[in-house]
């Protein structure tokens, strides 16, 4: 639980340009919140505490023998009726979701979550109050990558009996859209949409959780609800209600009178955005998700989602990502969207000219990898000679492909003006593992393996094609200036 040495700090913001995504993150400092829970009624006091990396979400009971600790896991979950719990060895943590969201909003990825009671507390229905608790503490960055995982195919989940569905399509980041219809004439059909997770803050957060007055006046009924009130939930009034009705339910919760004016919300609440409910399933869709414990960039589209149906695709995630984590991380690759260096900006860093410039743009770079592309074609000159009939792209070309996208990674971290060259010095374990032929796109991945020093750069090289590995090696080259 003690964090480890930080590389930066932010008070009160998130994600900002000086976020970094590619790295750990924690809390500065330890922040706490009270509150009742929705289903408990049980007031409980919850510490958000910092954690080294690879701590992952832990949740912590206090209040029981040992003061034991859980892992935030889709294989945990016990109940999803009104909420998501986590269950055991003997402790449980009712109503997770919407910490678990917030965390994941605001980047967090190890924390210690320590409570004195069986439920985070519900608060406003939001992830609003948790945000501010993070933002209260700070977000403190770590000397440790964050490990992203794509997926190569979507993964989907569908339940017919209920007509939900849910797909994971491969992306270049974490995006969400949700539809909602509850055949219901007060809320109608709602979308909502989540393009970057940095968005979550203001767009998604404040959305609080909602149910229809049938289900609350069930919920009364059962003695299901001890914590439940008009300020931490939506009432969605869809059919008449009778002044009975009303009286029961504002003694019930303790209020001098309630009143809806037409079919609409109970108390006649105001909503903090026009598809708040819609928003609100989103929310829940990324604490549940949350769940998964492995970052994932991936497009979520998600019809009619609920608490049962996020955790079984959670774990169809989870799983799809164990079986194939040992896999390569393949970069994910959108041809409409703009490359980050053209044509133009790559001449102007190589020397290299037809017919040996082999790297069409590049989609990615940092200051320690860089994915370039190269769209093979039938007219490439090398076919001519090279098994007429069954042209195959010389696998010397395809390290030599590597060696340019490494290059202008390598020209870009070097220091001072002027024009500089790369050359190679070495090649270790190289390796080709598959044919490429006419119509492949070929992703040109390097990566450093240790920094730059006198000018000598060592990086390995990795060629995807169709998701697989084409050809592979380790090469080192000096950065010579012209």
């Amino acid at each position: 639980m003690i964090t480890e040495p930080k590389k930066k700090t932010y008070i009160g913001e998130n994600m900002t340009a000086n976020f970094d995504p590619d790295r750990q993150h924690t809390l500065q400092s330890e922040a706490s919140i009270s509150g009742t829970g929705i289903h408990t009624g049980v007031q409980v006091d919850m510490i958000l505490k910092p954690a080294a990396p690879n701590f992952g979400i832990q949740f912590q009971r206090t209040d029981l023998a040992g003061q034991p600790i859980m892992k935030a896991d889709c294989d945990l979950v016990t109940d999803t009726s009104r909420g998501t719990t986590l269950e055991s060895n003997g402790m449980k943590i009712n109503t997770v979701e919407h910490v678990l969201a917030a965390l994941v909003g605001m980047g967090i990825d190890n924390v210690l979550i320590s409570l004195n009671g069986p439920e985070v507390p519900i608060m406003d229905g939001s992830s609003e109050p948790f945000i501010e608790l993070i933002d209260k503490a700070g977000t403190a960055e770590q000397e440790a990558d964050k490990i992203w995982y794509t997926l190569d195919q979507n993964i989907l989940y569908k339940d017919d009996k209920k007509n939900v569905e849910l797909v994971a399509m491969p992306a270049s980041e974490y995006s969400i859209t949700t539809l909602i219809d509850f055949n219901s004439p007060v809320l109608g059909t709602q979308h909502a949409g989540l393009k970057h997770i940095r968005d979550f803050k203001t767009e998604i957060a404040p959305c609080r959780t909602f149910c229809f007055l049938h289900e609350l006046e069930m919920l009364l009924d059962n003695n299901l609800i001890k914590g439940g009130d008009f300020d931490n939930a939506i009432v969605v009034v869809d059919k008449p209600v009778g002044s009975k009705e009303m009286t029961r339910l504002a003694k019930v919760f303790g209020k001098e009178k309630i009143e809806v004016k037409s079919e609409g919300y109970l108390n006649n609440i105001e909503l903090r955005f026009p598809n708040e409910p819609a928003r609100h399933k989103l929310l829940d869709i990324v604490g549940d998700l949350a769940l998964v414990g492995y970052p994932v960039k991936a497009h979520i589209i998600a019809s009619r989602p609920g608490h049962s149906s996020n955790v079984e695709f959670a774990k169809k995630i989870k799983q799809h990502i164990k079986k194939n984590k040992n896999q390569p991380d393949v970069p994910c690759y959108d041809a409409s969207k703009p490359p980050i260096h053209d044509l133009k900006y790559i001449e102007s860093k190589l020397p290299h000219r037809f017919p040996f410039l082999l790297v069409d743009k590049i989609i990615e770079i940092s200051d320690k990898h860089i994915v370039g592309v190269k769209n093979v074609t039938f007219n490439e000159w090398f076919f001519q000679g090279h098994f007429p009939g069954n042209p195959v792209m010389p696998g010397v070309l395809q390290v030599e492909a590597l060696a340019q996208t490494g290059g202008i990674l390598a020209i870009n971290l070097s220091p001072g003006e002027g024009q500089y060259d790369t050359y190679f010095l070495k090649i270790d374990n190289c390796k080709f593992k598959n044919m490429v032929k006419p119509g492949d796109t070929l992703l040109l991945k390097m990566e450093l393996l240790s920094p730059i020093r006198r000018g000598l750069v060592e990086m390995k090289g990795t060629v995807y094609s169709g998701g697989k590995i084409c050809t592979e090696a380790v090469m080192v080259a000096q950065i010579v200036k012209r």
